[in-house]
This record gives structure tokens, C-alpha cells and sequence, in this order.
């Protein structure tokens, strides 16, 4: 072979070397990538099924468990308001467990199944007092005034149940949402409409769990049997599990990707360490920048909010930097990326607890109005059939599950058109309106309150044993005050969720699925606080007490104007919050750019 052949063999042969390690190299970067196959409305069919039975079984049992707590366990009716209370507020502020421990170390999807199942245990449990004689107390007789109350035995088991239930709500509360959104992808203009209008739908879903709850399972508790009545909801429950797993080959399943907290703590840490630093002057240039390439957030812009955090990108001459441009010591040096993360967590929370005071007004009409409607006229027109107190939350749920369908598919797109927004409006001028029609609603609630009270006093038609006068007031005069607060929980509880949703980093989507519920659990605190505060303080007044286990005694009119003046601050101080607020902005995340790199590469 001749010289030149040589040569040109071993050129060829170093070609083709090179080629083979730039192929090798690439395969590496792109086996690095998650590929996610999206689905979106295709997988919407399990998770809506699944959705709609888990909430049919949670609400079905939740929804008229005042009422089991007052006829069956023989509590007082403050006694199990403020139970109720507790044990909402502490299933919320559980999902701050259940959310990070989602992210940090199961996913969504193992979490959700785990806690589906805890709540069907919760469900069967609570069933089995009212199923079984000894684990309840005896009914009281219609002629004593006095009733034998549970033991010590018959509350522990009912707890335990409330327990399991808790770490069912726990995991479902705030990766549910999330898990839904997971099967879009946010970076196709489909895919975005998808996530919007899967908010609304997911509503929808509750909404019409609620409904039938209120109505079908309600009537069969209150007139027929707890047993059965109970039994019902633990049987959907347990069809929500297998409706579940029915859909695992399709979804798209996040992994965990360790602790979001850490960056956090991090952030804080070496802030506090550098506080003495002087801030650059251009800040969004001075400042060290690092964006991990594994990372599945998006790259956000930087802000002159909260510039003491600043002071954690500031490099100084001892701060080191790895080969391939991270900080050697992450708890003495940040990047701008982790400071402007932990920005978009403090502009949240102002927000966050406006939402909690918002929620005080809903809370009132899922609890103190059960009563109202108890020394009311129930009665079905002129039929002798009277509707459960606990149904006539029926008329919020309607309201709220004929606009959310009517606001996404014909007012959106209009508003669209008009302001170039995606969702129409914005998420925070939605959250004001519905704070703004809370105000109305509990100004409403005090007038018919104060109307029920007086048609008691002077035209009653009976007296409710333990109760006291049934007004002569329909039961329907509540429907006004009800569509008010649907309305208000339209607007301000979706906008909210979508609204935690999408200014939280994407690691920590779960943890902004459980702030939405702290926020209820928060109010359900609130309101407890309140209702016992009011109730000691009048009890020892001229005037007596405004919250009486007889409403006719009291003056519950006066609690609900006292509840909508703090709305009206609570209104202002959203306004301030929501002018001040400002909006996330991100470019494409690190996982994204690392796959339009690999594509211009010809991969």
C-alpha cells in the first residue's frame, strides 16, 4: 500500500473515532433528558374518574358529619362546629407534609395511590360506628332533655378513622391538581389551554361530587340510615382506587428530585452570612449566575424585590467554582436562580393570607348555616317533605358548577380576544372579585339571619327538640346568600390554585397545591378562634350570647356583620398586595434548552 493510502486509511480510520465519540456523547446528553409522552385529555379519564369518586366518598361522609356528630355522637352543636373546624384545619395543614414529601423523595404518583387507599380505610372506619351498636352511643330519647354522650372507646375509634382520613387528604389534597397538570405539556400552546381549562374542569368535578353528596347521599343518611348512607361513600372510595390504577400505563409520572427546601434554607443561610456585603449596582450582571443543566425549573428573570437575598450571589474572593461552573460550597455561595426562587415564595405568602381570611366567609356557610337551616322551614313546597339542613350548601355547588364550564368556554375566550391574556383576566383581578363578592355575601347572610330569627319569635310552625322555634322563614330565602358564595368561590378558589400553580418553581408544585388547602386550614383556625372569642365575650354581656345552642336566643346576625367588616379589610389589603405583586417571568428551563441544543446538534 502506498504512502498516500496509509494515510489517508488513518485519517479515515480518526475520523470515524471522532464521530463515534461525538455520537457517544450525545446519546449521554440525550439519555440524560426525561422524555415524557404527554397524553393530556387522553389520561384526563382516569384522573377525572378518579377524582370525581375520591370527592364523592370524601364529601359524601364530610359533608353531613355535623349533623352525625350532633344526632349520633350526642355532642354539642359548638362542640362539633369546633371539631369540625379542627379537623378540616388539620387535614389542610397536613398536605405541607404530604406535598414535600411527594417532591422530595415518592412523586406524585405513588403518593396519590398510597393516600387513596388510607382514605378508604378512613371511610370504612367511620362507616363501622354507625354500622356497629357499641360503637356509638345510644340515641337519645325525643322526651329527655338529656342525652348519654360517647366513651372514651367510641371517640378513639372515630378518631382513628378521622386519622386515616387525614393521611388520605394529606397526599390527594395537594398532588392532585398538580398530577393532572403533569400530563400537558407546558410548552405547546395546546398544552397550556389544556392545564388552564383542566383547572376549571377539576372544579367542575368537585362540584358535582358535592352535589350529589348533598342531595342523593345526604337524604339517605338524614331519612334512611347512617349505615347505608355512610357505606356509600367508602364503596366510591374504594372505587377511586381501582379507577386509579387503571390509568398507571398512561400517565405521565414526575419523579421526586430531592428536597426543594434545601436551595431554600441555602439562600437564607448565606444571605445572613453576607448581610455586611454591599449590594452591586447591576445587580442582574454582578451577580453570580449558575443554572444547574438537571434542573426542571424554568430560568427566571431577575427582580429588585426582596434585595436583601441578593446578597447570597454576591461572589467573593473566597468563593470557588467548580470545572463545570457550579459554586464548590452551595452554603457560602448561591446563584441568582436560587435567590429569585426563594422571591417567588415570599410575594406569594401576602397573597396566601388575604386567601385565608377569604375563606372565613365560605366556612360559615358550610357550618353555622346547617343550623339556621335546622330552625327553618324545610319544607318542599306544601309536601310534608323537608329538605336535610345539611343539602342546601347544594345551591353554592350548583352556582359554582354551571359558571365555571359557562366562564371557560364562553367568557374566557371573549376576554381573551379583549386583553391578550391567556386566562382572560388576570389570576389576581379573578381572586379580587370573589373577595368582593364575599363581602356581599355575608352582609346578605346577616339579613336573612336576622329575618329567620324574627319570623321565630313571632310565627313559628314547631320547635326543633334540643333546637328550639322552627321559624316560619322557607329554608329557600338562603339560596340568595348561597349563589353569592359559589360565585365568590368560582372566582377566588380556582384563581388562587392556578395561581399558586404557576408562580411556584416547578420542583415545588405540590408544596403550591397544599398552600391553597394551609389557607382553608388556616381559615377553619380562624373561624373557630372567632365563634369562641364571640361566644365567651357576648355570653357575659347585657345583650347574651350571639351564638346560642338556640339561634332564636342568640344573635347570630351581628357575628356575620362583624365577619363581612373583616372581609371589607381583608379586601383593602388584598388590593395592596395585588398592586405591589409581581408576575413570574421565566425563559425556557434547563431541561428544555438542553433538549433544543441536542436537536440543533442533529440528534
Amino acid at each position: 500500500m502506498s504512502v498516500t493510502g496509509e494515510k489517508e486509511t488513518r485519517i479515515g480510520i480518526v475520523e470515524k473515532n471522532e464521530k463515534q465519540k461525538v455520537e457517544s456523547n450525545e446519546k449521554t446528553l440525550t439519555d440524560d433528558i426525561p422524555k415524557f409522552n404527554h397524553r393530556g385529555w387522553r389520561a384526563m379519564p382516569y384522573i377525572i374518574g378518579n377524582e370525581t369518586f375520591e370527592k364523592l366518598g370524601a364529601i359524601g361522609t364530610l359533608a353531613n358529619l355535623l349533623v352525625y356528630l350532633t344526632t349520633v355522637f350526642n355532642l354539642k352543636s359548638i362542640a362539633a362546629t369546633n371539631m369540625i373546624n379542627i379537623f378540616n384545619g388539620c387535614t389542610n395543614f397536613a398536605t405541607l407534609l404530604g406535598a414535600f414529601l411527594s417532591d422530595t423523595y415518592f412523586g406524585r404518583y405513588k403518593t396519590l395511590g398510597f393516600c387513596t387507599i388510607a382514605s378508604f380505610l378512613g371511610l370504612l372506619m367511620i362507616q363501622l360506628t354507625a354500622a356497629i351498636k357499641n360503637l356509638h352511643p345510644p340515641h337519645c330519647i325525643k322526651e329527655s332533655s338529656t342525652c348519654e354522650g360517647p366513651t372514651t372507646g367510641q371517640m378513639a375509634f372515630l378518631l382513628a378513622g378521622f386519622g386515616s382520613l387525614l393521611v388520605g387528604a394529606a397526599g390527594i389534597r395537594p398532588c392532585n391538581l398538580a398530577f393532572g397538570a403533569d400530563q400537558f405539556n407546558p410548552n405547546t400552546e395546546s398544552g397550556k389551554k389544556g392545564i388552564n381549562s383542566f383547572f376549571n374542569w377539576y372544579f367542575v368535578t368537585i362540584y358535582f361530587a358535592v352535589f350529589v353528596s348533598l342531595t342523593l347521599i345526604v337524604y339517605i343518611q338524614s331519612n334512611l340510615s347512617w349505615a347505608v348512607g355512610l357505606a356509600i361513600p367508602a364503596a366510591l372510595m374504594l372505587l377511586s382506587c381501582v379507577v386509579f390504577y387503571m390509568g398507571s400505563k398512561v400517565y405521565v409520572k414526575v419523579e421526586p428530585t430531592g428536597s426543594p427546601a434545601t436551595s431554600i434554607v441555602q439562600v437564607i443561610v448565606v444571605a445572613i452570612k453576607k448581610r455586611h456585603l454591599k449590594l452591586p449596582e447591576n445587580p442582574s450582571v454582578s451577580l453570580f449566575s449558575y443554572m444547574p443543566p438537571e434542573s426542571m425549573n424554568s430560568e427566571l428573570a431577575y427582580t429588585y424585590q426582596f434585595r436583601l437575598l441578593d446578597k447570597a450571589a454576591i461572589m467573593t474572593p473566597k468563593d470557588q467554582i467548580n470545572h463545570d461552573g457550579s459554586p464548590t460550597d452551595p452554603w457560602n455561595l448561591c446563584s441568582v436562580q436560587q435567590v429569585e426562587e426563594v422571591k417567588c415564595l415570599l410575594r406569594v405568602i401576602p397573597i396566601w393570607f388575604s386567601a385565608l381570611i377569604f375563606f372565613v366567609a365560605g366556612v360559615q356557610q358550610n357550618t353555622l348555616l346547617v343550623f339556621q337551616a335546622v330552625q327553618s322551614d324545610r319544607r318542599f313546597g306544601h309536601s310534608t317533605f323537608k329538605i336535610p339542613a345539611a343539602t342546601y350548601s347544594i345551591f353554592s355547588m350548583l352556582t359554582m358548577s354551571i359558571w365555571l364550564p359557562l366562564y371557560d368556554r364562553k367568557i374566557v375566550p371573549r376576554l381573551r380576544r379583549l386583553t391578550k391574556k391567556d386566562t382572560g383576566i388576570t389570576l389576581l383581578q379573578r381572586m379580587g372579585i370573589g373577595m368582593f363578592l364575599a363581602i356581599i355575601c355575608m352582609l346578605v347572610s346577616a339579613i336573612v339571619e336576622e329575618h329567620r330569627r324574627t319570623l321565630a319569635l313571632t310565627k313559628p310552625i314547631g320547635v326543633e327538640p334540643r333546637k328550639g322555634a322552627i321559624s316560619s322563614m322557607s329554608g329557600l330565602w338562603f339560596i340568595p346568600q348561597l349563589v353569592l358564595s359559589g360565585l365568590a368561590e368560582a372566582f377566588t378558589s380556582v384563581g388562587q390554585v392556578e395561581f399558586y400553580y404557576k408562580q411556584f418553581p416547578e420542583n415545588m408544585r405540590s408544596i403550591a397545591g397544599s398552600l391553597f388547602f394551609c389557607g382553608m386550614a388556616g381559615s377553619s383556625y380562624l373561624s373557630t378562634l372567632l365563634i369562641s372569642i364571640v361566644h365567651q365575650i357576648t355570653s357575659k354581656s347585657s345583650t347574651g350570647n350571639w351564638i346560642p345552642e338556640d339561634l332564636n336566643k342568640g344573635r347570630l346576625d351581628y357575628f356575620y356583620y362583624v365577619v363581612a367588616a373583616i372581609e371589607v379589610l381583608n379586601f383593602g389589603y388584598f388590593l395592596l398586595c395585588a398592586t405591589w405583586y409581581k408576575y413570574k417571568e421565566t425563559g425556557r428551563s434547563s431541561l428544555e434548552s438542553k433538549k433544543t441544543e441536542t436537536s440543533a446538534n442533529g440528534v
